[in-house]
């Protein structure tokens, strides 16, 4: 029985994206309510505004670590979640992380100089010259400048490298955060057991952290010694990449998902880019397949055999994890088809493929999506021309015209990988086809 066929056997009544956010917010509200506990019992500020000012303080803190943890790369979050949706949450979760920090930083500086009597100015730079406060200050002004760069106006104009550099001064702000609670937090020094929750909570969102973004990683490159074994142009603008290595069977790859990749030696290390796999894994050897979009994915091409390869991964929940009908439709756009063909590789119900391109010639992997199809008795539909030209207008994920192509999308799973504005309108028609929430399954394959 294959993996895929396993899953089929032993697929559970409850979508297992959904038993995750329900734990994710579980351990979310029991932590906000102990902490709301311990804050209501362990006595208020020196004045009203402090106190209020001690209430943002914390959850400045608790919503610090639910970002940490987003972004922890923890596998059985990844893999029932997604880092795509992660990442957005983490995103949203750093601008509420702004404005407490905000309100938390004014109400300390105006309860202040409420209770001395003093200008708001002068209470700012008396707060400046004390150790405990100035370290905060600073995280404050790191968490500022970072949520100043997130914004989308600014993020889209900087390159992927400078913004992650300029990211990485989180993890200063976590530093000098951690140092101002020890020196300044009074809410968990009332009794030993709530010193012991709070520090213990960190360390647990800490260790998570290292573990899912350093030591995972490193494990298993050393482990598996991933070197390139071959590259293949597919097209004058698309290569593939095989990559082998140790004990690959012991690889949790799934198809759907990808790998950040890095080739030490012929890039420089800040080069990483989300590729998919292309192929399903067999134990023996992982494909990535990429269009030449940048500096990165041009130079592919001309990767020698035997470059060292260092993969962070498998990533993503777009698999047959999630799938909850035996019926599937798979919709691909561009080179949106490589985890679309690995998907293709796994199926084994009736299965239904759309793969949307200008032209003929842009069909990445084609022949061997036709031979997939065939083996497998899937449908294969390769939807050519401009959107909206021609009369009537060529519209093929209009309502409509997407229900003529699949008369039973309904009752299938969904899986839709293509450019932004094309997976948009595709998600957009299943709505109004109503197909359940549950069948969709469309993720974005980007590192920020």
């Amino acid at each position: 029985m294959t993996a895929a066929a396993a899953h089929r056997s032993g697929r559970t009544a409850v979508p297992p994206g959904v038993v995750a956010r329900v734990v994710l917010g579980a351990v979310l509200v029991v932590n906000l309510l102990i902490v709301e506990l311990l804050f209501f019992t362990s006595g208020g500020g020196k004045n009203s505004v402090l106190t209020v000012a001690k209430f943002f303080g914390l959850h400045v803190a608790l919503i610090m670590m639910l970002q940490l943890t987003l972004v922890a790369r923890l596998p059985w979050l990844d893999r029932r979640i997604g880092m795509d949706r992660l990442t957005s949450w983490h995103r949203w979760v750093g601008f509420s992380l702004l404005w407490t920090v905000v309100l938390h930083a004014t109400f300390i500086v105006v309860g202040y100089a409420t209770l001395d009597g003093k200008p708001v100015g002068r209470t700012f730079l008396s707060l400046a010259a004390v150790p405990a406060s100035l370290l905060g200050m600073c995280a404050a002004a790191i968490i500022i400048a970072m949520a100043t760069v997130s914004v989308r106006y600014i993020r889209r104009r900087l390159r992927y490298e400078t913004w992650h550099a300029l990211h990485m001064l989180m993890y200063l702000a976590l530093l000098l955060g951690l140092v101002h609670q020890f020196l300044e937090g009074t809410t968990f020094t009332a009794s030993a057991l709530s010193t012991a929750y709070w520090w213990a909570l960190w360390a647990f969102v800490v260790v998570s952290l290292i573990v899912g973004r350093i030591v995972v990683p490193l494990r298993r490159n050393a482990y598996h010694q991933l070197r390139v074994s071959a590259v293949v142009p597919e097209s004058d603008n698309v290569v593939s990449v095989h990559v082998t290595g140790r004990h690959l069977d012991r690889l949790p790859a799934r198809a759907g998902q990808f790998f950040i990749w890095r080739f030490p030696g012929h890039n420089h290390w800040t080069r990483a880019n989300p590729f998919s796999l292309s192929a399903a894994p067999d134990g023996r050897t992982l494909r990535l397949t990429a269009k030449a979009v940048g500096d990165t994915s041009t130079g592919l091409r001309h990767l020698p055999v035997g470059t060292r390869v260092f993969a962070e991964g498998p990533y993503g929940a777009f698999t047959t994890l999630h799938q909850v009908k035996d019926a599937t439709l798979l919709i691909a756009g561009g080179v949106g088809v490589t985890p679309i063909r690995a998907l293709l590789e796994e199926s084994t119900g009736s299965t239904v493929v759309l793969y949307r391109v200008q032209t003929a010639a842009d069909a990445v992997l084609l022949p061997e999506l036709q031979a997939l199809a065939q083996s497998r008795g899937a449908q294969l539909h390769v939807l050519t021309g401009r959107t909206g030209a021609g009369t009537p207008p060529n519209t093929p994920f209009a309502p409509d015209d997407l229900l003529a192509l699949v008369p039973d999308i309904t009752d299938r799973d969904v899986y839709v990988c293509g450019p932004p504005a094309m997976t948009t309108a595709v998600l957009k028609t299943l709505r109004t086809l109503k197909v359940p929430r549950a069948q969709i399954h469309a993720e974005k394959f980007s590192l920020a």
